[in-house]
């Protein structure tokens, strides 16, 4: 549904919001009196019967008002005085202003019927204003009416002139019944901040019997909403989106203090996206505009830009392809051709909204990138404050009771909680660690059941994203091994994906990098895994092996294992070549290592086509990968790799147009084919002549930093 920024259409004094623009018929060739008269009864019959949970009086004074309208329309629709030719100016721009504030009551009417009993509390004084604001714009509207021009009836004259009076003594109304509750949530979150945990038996009143929260579905249907609404609002938001934060843990706690564990299993294998709050209004727009705005689209994609930034040119690209384009060595604006000043990129933020707004409106799916300051983990990173730690904390203790003592249903619901809590920040993977959460996610490791399985591998993975719980992880006895045995055979690709990404994590501790090649079956899993794993998998198991082959004690092991062979097929994989091509780098620099890749045929010619079609920083650690090889194989790889075609070609284009990087290691391999014996007869006669660096370093094998995502 339409989110709150929409209210902002109703205050005519602030920028209204994209929907209010996209009113969905032209009122220049139209009925007028028929188009305001359909759309007044459709609200009518959609509203007069609704009981709102919230603002109740607002809405049935609001709806009151559009029934008296109705009773106008339908008169003059009815007689002949309400043809367009038989209007008067005046009332023709009181009509299509009625229509503008018609459509705006029914977005408001939506709103409150459709969106969470919480956010409504919480937002309770806004949404009254917003009430204010419209009957004081129909009470404008009213003043102005011409209804001595219209030839209406006594009977309605007294209804319309009755309004007019009503309208004149209006005045902002707050339930207090609703301001009562709305105190009490808050002096909840006041407990939680002090430290102490709020009576068991105030929190049923308040969410069961009060609010009529029933049941678990309800209460995350409660949560989900409230995260979107952060995520929507990008820091602008009231309460404080750190607020709104206490106020889902809050809420989280209730979920399981008050409705348990049991919930149906069957209901766990599926993954349910979130459902879309989409209003009435947005339904009727989903089929109406389908061009996509030329200002949404990407100058150099052409496509729906997903993640908009701005250049110091002061235009506009998504960050993937500016990004590529500055990658690629260009320095000009692609729009303009203007020199660029800089390298910087600042989202555009403002365009992101009215895209975001545009495809809810429109119902296309909008699938925002996932970057450091993309809000589609605004929640998360929001600064936590006490009262959400506390709750978290309280919920946390819960969850692993059930973990240890709860059935098989409970046991997996409080893993997928786990999961869930130990994607919002350290604070929470701290203490979820320290309350014993990881000896019994271990056995569940081992679980039949395959759901279980991969939440609790995908809790393992994102508590071991904390510093300190790597320690904790890989010295519980035998929970390296059941990782691994995931790896290996877990029950869904995504658990064996997720093994995959946690022995990643936890490699980034240098001392538990042999321990996990030394783990039985963990290198050969991660090189099957890379083989014929799908692109999510192929890349969790290429950065593992990635880190596992920084410590020089593993490259005997992985070419034991067959993770050479396995690294040397991903090159010609777009999705993982540049992380392989890092990995053979490091291996090729001991003789055994270097052995092994000679000994594969498509090593060499990999790595070549990769300097020639590859992505900028592939280049670059193809070319680091080949040089390694040559230093540490000796001239019989130098030669092996000086026959292949083309190559002082490719050489000279990486000198003049790769990376800083990749030039640097282009010169020294140069120089390593000029110490070769055949090196006067191969380029001596060529003309290349290479601007050979002087400051390269023999020990530069650095690679693209990588990441570990939260599931």
């Amino acid at each position: 549904m339409a989110s709150a920024a929409i209210f902002s259409s109703v205050r005519r004094r602030r920028s209204p919001s994209l929907e209010a623009f996209l009113v969905p018929v032209d009122l220049t060739q139209v009925a007028l009196v028929q188009t305001l008269a359909a759309l007044s009864s459709d609200l009518v019959s959609c509203f007069s019967d609704h009981v709102f949970f919230f603002q109740r009086r607002n809405s049935r004074s609001l709806v009151r008002k559009v029934e008296i309208f109705l009773v106008v329309l339908a008169y003059l629709r009815d007689s002949r005085s309400g043809s367009s030719s038989n209007l008067s100016p005046t009332a023709v721009l009181c009509f299509k202003e009625l229509y503008l504030l018609l459509y705006r009551s029914k977005i408001l009417l939506d709103y409150c019927s459709q969106s969470s009993k919480l956010w409504l509390l919480l937002q309770s004084h806004s949404i009254a204003g917003h009430f204010h604001d419209l009957n004081q714009e129909i009470s404008t509207l009213l003043d102005v009416f011409p209804i001595k021009d219209l030839n209406l009836s006594d009977d309605i004259k007294e209804q319309v002139e009755l309004l007019q009076k009503q309208g004149r003594q209006c005045k902002l109304y707050v339930d207090k019944n609703d301001e009562v509750l709305r105190l009490k949530f808050f002096s909840f979150l006041d407990e939680f901040e002090n430290g102490r945990i709020p009576n068991h038996v105030e929190l049923r009143l308040f969410f069961v019997e009060r609010l009529g929260i029933k049941d678990v579905e309800s209460c995350r249907s409660e949560i989900e909403f409230l995260e979107e609404q952060i995520v929507n609002h990008e820091g602008d938001i009231e309460p404080a989106a750190s607020v709104l934060n206490g106020f889902i843990a809050i809420t989280r706690y209730c979920q399981f203090l008050l409705f348990g564990f049991e919930e149906d299993e069957l209901r766990l294998c599926f993954k349910n996206p979130k459902k879309p709050w989409k209003g009435l209004i947005s339904q009727e727009m989903a089929h109406t505009f389908l061009t996509i705005p030329k200002d949404f689209c990407c100058p150099i994609s052409l496509d729906l830009m997903k993640d908009p930034v701005i250049v110091s040119t002061g235009q506009t690209y998504d960050r993937s392809s500016i990004v590529r384009w500055m990658e690629e060595g260009h320095c000009t604006c692609p729009k303009t051709g203007q020199m660029l000043d800089d390298t910087r990129i600042v989202p555009n933020r403002a365009l992101r909204n009215l895209i975001m707004q545009w495809c809810i409106a429109h119902g296309v799916p909008y699938d925002p990138t996932e970057t450091s300051d993309a809000p589609a983990e605004s929640f998360a990173a929001a600064l936590p404050i006490k009262a959400a730690i506390e709750a978290n904390r309280a919920t946390a203790v819960l969850l692993i009771q059930q973990l240890a003592n709860g059935s098989q249903g409970a046991q997996t619901v409080a893993a997928r909680e786990i999961r869930l809590l130990a994607k919002t920040g350290k604070e929470n993977r701290a203490f979820i660690a320290e309350a014993g959460a990881i000896p019994h996610l271990r056995k569940l490791l081992s679980s039949s059941n395959p759901v279980a399985q991969e939440n609790a591998v995908t809790a393992m993975l994102n508590l071991s994203i904390y510093a300190k719980n790597k320690s904790r992880i890989v010295d519980e006895d035998g929970c390296l091994g059941s990782i691994v045995e995931v790896l290996r055979l877990g029950l869904t690709v995504e658990a064996r994906q997720n093994a995959a990404a946690t022995l990643f994590s936890l490699s980034a501790v240098h001392e538990y990098k042999k321990r996990i090649a030394d783990q039985g079956g963990a290198v050969e899993a991660l090189a099957e895994l890379l083989r014929v794993g799908t692109p999510r998998g192929k890349k969790d198991a290429v950065t593992a092996l990635f880190n596992l082959a920084t410590h020089a004690d593993n490259c005997s092991r992985m070419i034991e294992a067959g993770a050479v062979t396995a690294l040397v097929g991903a090159l010609g994989n777009e999705g993982v070549a540049e992380e392989a091509a890092s990995a053979l780098a490091l291996i090729v620099r001991q003789p055994i290592g270097a052995e092994a890749v000679g000994k594969e045929e498509t090593a060499v010619s990999g790595l070549i086509a990769m300097m020639r079609c590859g992505t900028p920083r592939g280049k670059e650690n193809a070319v680091a990968a080949l040089l390694e090889f040559c230093r540490t194989g000796g001239a019989a790889a130098t030669r092996r790799v000086l026959k292949a075609p083309a190559m002082a070609s490719l050489l000279q284009t990486l000198l003049f147009t790769g990376t800083k990087r990749a030039r640097r290691k282009a010169a020294s391999l140069a120089r390593v084919f000029q110490k070769c014996e055949n090196t006067t007869s191969r380029f001596g006669g060529s003309g290349v002549g290479y601007p050979f660096a002087s400051n390269s370093t023999t020990n530069d094998v650095s690679v693209v930093p990588m990441s570990i995502s939260v599931l």
